[in-house]
């Protein structure tokens, strides 16, 4: 964790560095302005480390309210510090070429008074775009056909909702209009695919009992994620269960007589000491083949082993990034596209953008979503 937190602070202080230079270049500043935005940007630098000491001494309001500024900021400020980076790029291309033809190319090398306006105004435009799509949930639908659902069933709807991350900063407004859409999909079964909480977890009076009111056939269930563990997992597994979710933690249950769903731990568990070691391969292996493999899993990693052994695994954690060209760096992690995937041996993976926000309220290209999966029979034969 130590680790961790000092890498944090280099990257997120190196990156608050670079927007401070890039001012005191396009600007001329007084020396009280330029004292002032220094201690703005060393504020601003600590808030997510101030919001949880805030929230430790149960300052519930002053820890919503830095949570608010400083996580929009963060959002703003990354997507100010992706577009001056692509204008930097730009511009040392054009240096570049300018040098190796022997040509005049000053024409396309923005001095810095201009990319830096530029870049502020393309993140503040991105940031208020983000900030209204994130609140813009989309409900996706995929319908896979199995011959594992009986033809006396027909249709087995199955809702996913993932990484809400509710907390301080996703609170009853962004759950209610969660729990319209998964009311709206009348599940079967609903199931939650990790990071149900946030890592800042505070009192949150209410919203289990939100949660009460989205009562599927066959019952809901949930794994944990990895901010599960970072909120603490009593209190975490306390709220879930609260809400009316089954934890299945490496286990496995079967429902209405036709499909198994298996759920693992977050591997973050393990880290801490806090999860049984259970591997993917002998939990499924115990599912009988004949039956349809519902296998939730929060982070979107294929076990080459567990192939064949499952029909479709449902995970998130990635967000697709959540704002834009974030999702490149989650591509190194988990090389995987979000949405559905086809694999060997008859099995698949879904991959949820995610149903909140995690940090910034800000999503910029990968808006949320409340996933609908319809499980059919194939056609009888005639």
């Amino acid at each position: 964790m130590r680790l961790f937190l000092l890498t944090f602070l280099f990257l997120y202080g190196g990156t608050h560095l670079y927007f401070f230079l890039k001012l005191m270049a396009a600007l001329s500043l007084a020396p009280g302005a330029t004292l002032c935005l220094s201690l703005f940007l060393l504020v601003m630098t600590l808030a997510p480390l101030l919001v949880h000491v805030l929230e430790n001494e149960g300052l519930e309001t002053a820890a919503r309210l830095f949570a608010y500024v400083g996580y929009t900021w963060m959002g703003v400020l990354f997507l100010f510090f992706s577009a001056s980076l692509a204008l930097d790029i730009c511009r040392l291309v054009a240096l570049g070429a300018g040098l190796l033809s022997h040509r005049d190319v000053a024409v396309f090398a923005a001095t810095q008074r201009p990319a830096f306006l530029i870049s502020c105004c393309c993140g503040i435009a991105a940031a208020a775009y983000g900030y209204f799509e994130a609140r813009t949930i989309r409900t996706e639908r995929v319908v896979i056909v199995s011959p594992k659902i009986p033809q006396s069933v027909g249709k087995l709807t199955i809702v996913q909702i993932s990484d809400v991350h509710l907390g301080l900063i996703v609170r009853q407004e962004r759950l209610s209009r969660i729990i319209e859409q998964v009311k709206a999909a009348a599940p079967d079964v609903l199931v939650s695919t990790g990071d149900l909480v946030d890592g800042q977890i505070n009192r949150m009076a209410g919203l289990a009992e939100l949660l009460q009111e989205i009562k599927p056939r066959y019952g809901k269930f949930a794994v944990t994620g990895n901010h599960e563990f970072y909120a603490g997992l009593e209190q975490s597994l306390a709220f879930t269960e609260r809400a009316g979710f089954r934890m299945l933690r490496n286990e496995r249950v079967t429902v209405g007589e036709m499909i198994t769903i298996v759920g693992v731990d977050d591997p973050a568990g393990s880290q801490i000491n806090r999860s049984r070691v259970v591997t993917e391969k002998s939990l499924l292996s115990q599912v009988p083949p004949d039956t349809f493999t519902l296998f939730l899993k929060h982070r979107p990693s294929i076990d080459r082993e567990s192939l064949g052994l499952f029909d479709v695994q449902l995970s998130g954690h990635v967000h697709k990034g959540q704002i834009f060209p974030f999702n490149l760096v989650t591509q190194l992690f988990y090389p995987v596209k979000t949405g559905f995937s086809v694999y060997p041996r008859n099995s698949a993976l879904y991959v949820s953008r995610g149903t909140g926000t995690w940090g910034p309220p800000i999503r910029f290209l990968a808006p949320p979503e409340v996933t609908v999966i319809e499980l059919v029979s194939p056609p009888a034969e005639r």
